[in-house]
């Protein structure tokens, strides 16, 4: 039996009326070179209602399930609970510290999502220590990288697969002004990918980062940002284990 499910991802399309029609001639082909589509957050310009709507109308209605989650554009107008459902009307399902399961010719492919947030890599990473402001920076890292735990906990799968704006390991982010490389992820992620033996983990966000890293516990890392990948979306081939 073929155990390979190949998953198509992009990142930071950034959508407005003026980008609609840009990714939908390939994703209407999807089918024939994915199994499912990740969307890994920045799917907005600004944040806002209209905004969500061109992300709809560009990725609803495909013929792959498509999973995303909301990047750090996406909450910039505080429209993040209008954006949420106006995809979830669109068919997409999106994750917030949560997972989903789909079948793939009886593969159980689980992936577990949410946005992440800065903080560093080790080494060179914030702590709770100073001011409120510096200690709730740190919080806020840890907090959305335990509820990527908890989310890969909810799994019973063949496949479990990582889906996050923020990136999870320093690899990904090379590239990048190094003055900038705490507000681009954060090593906690990657922490929790390894404590779930994840197969796969696609984020974006680092628009001028590298494509290809590795956690230090040997899950392949994906950048997808559609500004580094330059077309509608990346494929990648995933074997469960």
């Amino acid at each position: 039996m073929n155990r390979t499910v190949r998953v198509a991802a992009v990142g930071d399309v950034h959508m407005d009326s003026d980008v609609i029609g840009r990714f939908r001639p390939m994703l209407e082909e999807l089918g024939t070179y994915a199994d499912i589509l990740l969307l890994a957050g920045d799917l907005t310009r600004h944040g806002s209602v209209e905004e969500a709507r061109c992300v709809a109308t560009e990725f609803g209605g495909l013929p792959v399930p498509v999973i995303a989650v909301l990047g750090n554009h996406d909450y910039h107008s505080g429209c993040e609970k209008e954006i949420v459902d106006l995809l979830i009307g669109a068919g997409i399902t999106v994750l917030d510290g949560t997972s989903t399961t789909i079948d793939v010719d009886g593969i159980r492919v689980g992936v577990a999502g949410i946005a992440g947030f800065g903080g560093g890599f080790a080494g060179r990473c914030i702590s709770e220590f100073g001011e409120p402001e510096t200690k709730a920076f740190a919080a806020h890292g840890r907090e959305q990288a335990g509820r990527l735990t908890d989310a890969f906990d909810e799994l019973d799968c063949d496949i479990r697969i990582s889906l996050t704006h923020y990136a999870p390991v320093q690899d990904t982010i090379v590239g990048e002004p190094l003055e900038i490389y705490p507000f681009l992820g954060s090593y906690l992620l990657g922490v929790a990918i390894d404590h779930a033996a994840a197969h796969l983990a696609v984020h974006g966000h680092a628009h001028a980062g590298s494509p290809n890293g590795t956690t230090p516990g040997g899950v392949p890392v994906r950048n997808v940002a559609y500004p580094l990948l330059r077309k509608a979306y990346g494929v990648f081939e995933v074997r469960s284990t």
